[in-house]
């Protein structure tokens, strides 16, 4: 075993059974990620429907997350644990089979508890890690714990591919096979529930005294507003891309859910690869990698967006294939070193509700995002176009996230981190 794998061993086990929790859920993410917006146009929506409905998903998160996060504070997040174990999976069937009746008003109410199941999972986390991870092992957890959606996205991925090599005859085109699997991994989500029982061991529980009226004016609102600067720019950036990049494999180069499950499996191996050794470029090059690992990969994007206008040509689709292949683990090798630094940079009393916005901003960014990627589309601009206004998005983010990382040190200095 390599000696950056050792540094792993020491995770407490408790964390370990939360993060094989949170590895199951993400099973059911990976598998709507994957296959959902196709199986969605291939039962009659079409692309800017898909981004209308799917907006929902992130609408109420945006104003769910932040009274979630002050709610938490001086309770046991356990239970909340639990809570999502069981209605996420429960909530995904549901949306898998009303799709295919297209009952609109369902799915959006369906989307909308999903997506707070999910986010409440995203809030809990990091916040849980911090609390009950031993400090050395901080980012080597919170770097597991990213790595967990990346892994579920291989085996998700090449079972989506295997799968439809050794059925696909029976299923050339047809949705069935495409529900079947969202269907199975909805299922295996409920093993989440036997991994969150397993976390025996009491949990360390920040004190609250304040109420829920007299919380806003206890936190340090000044570094939470400085945090969530360059979240808000990627999110807005992300929101116009990652949710629908499917469909642009699928409309721009004809790619089906099976091979586009195979690129996202092989492209989350490096993404695993890449975050499995964030402890090491953190050690080596500190937080200042941030920027760098993220100013390649908006290159990258550009590039992938440019291959929309010469999609006529046969390499195109092999460069489209190479840019996302490339950009993936360059943008996620960023994310554990900004969570980690953020929830430094605001400090223990803040940390709740930090995470807490950043679920919110992704999500009520994502939801505007989509509604703007769904008017895009009905105006018929191409996908090149959007990625580069992402890119845009994207580059403002890396420079206020160098500007975040100066300040981080200064107070660092300063002996202000708490």
């Amino acid at each position: 075993m390599t000696q950056f794998l050792k540094s792993y061993k020491r995770i407490d086990n408790n964390i370990l059974w939360l993060i094989a929790a949170a590895f199951c859920l993400q099973m059911i993410n990976s598998a709507f990620f994957l296959v959902l917006n196709i199986y969605a146009q291939k039962s009659g929506y079409l692309d800017y429907e898909i981004a209308d409905f799917i907006s929902y998903r992130f609408l109420a998160v945006a104003g769910f997350a932040v009274p979630f996060g002050i709610f938490i504070k001086g309770k046991a997040i356990r239970p909340f644990f639990l809570t999502a174990a069981i209605t996420l999976p429960l909530v995904s069937l549901f949306i898998i089979e009303i799709i295919e009746y297209r009952y609109d008003f369902l799915l959006k109410v369906a989307l909308v508890i999903w997506g707070v199941s999910l986010s409440s999972l995203h809030i809990l986390l990091l916040p849980y890690i911090i609390r009950n991870a031993h400090p050395d092992t901080h980012t080597e957890a919170i770097s597991l714990n990213a790595a967990s959606w990346s892994a579920s996205m291989i085996i998700v991925g090449f079972f989506n591919f295997g799968l439809a090599q050794v059925i696909g005859d029976w299923f050339v085109g047809d949705r069935l096979l495409d529900k079947r699997l969202l269907q199975l991994y909805s299922i295996l989500g409920f093993v989440a529930v036997f991994f969150v029982l397993k976390m025996r061991k009491k949990e360390k529980i920040v004190d609250a005294t304040q109420t829920f009226h007299s919380a806003l004016q206890n936190y340090n609102w000044r570094l939470i507003i400085k945090a969530a600067i360059p979240v808000f720019m990627i999110a807005v950036g992300a929101g116009l891309t990652i949710p629908f990049i499917n469909l642009f494999f699928f409309n721009v180069f004809g790619m089906d859910s099976d091979q586009f499950s195979l690129l996202g499996a092989a492209t989350a191996v490096m993404v695993v690869g890449t975050t499995l050794l964030v402890p090491v470029i953190k050690k080596r090059f500190g937080y200042e990698a941030i920027t760098v690992t993220q100013t390649l990969a908006v290159t990258v994007l550009l590039l992938l967006a440019m291959t929309d206008f010469i999609s006529h040509l046969p390499i195109a689709i092999y460069l489209a294939i190479l840019c996302y292949f490339v950009r993936q683990p360059l943008m996620n090798l960023a994310n554990p070193m900004t969570s980690e630094m953020t929830m430094y940079y605001v400090g223990k009393k803040n940390q709740e509700l930090m995470s807490a916005i950043t679920s919110s901003i992704w999500s009520g960014s994502w939801f505007f995002s989509s509604q703007i990627f769904r008017f895009l589309r009905e105006m018929d601009l191409r996908y090149g176009t959007i990625f580069v206004i992402t890119a845009f998005m994207y580059m403002l983010a890396v420079i206020t996230y160098f500007f975040l990382i100066k300040d981080y040190r200064n107070r660092e200095r300063k002996g202000l981190l708490e």
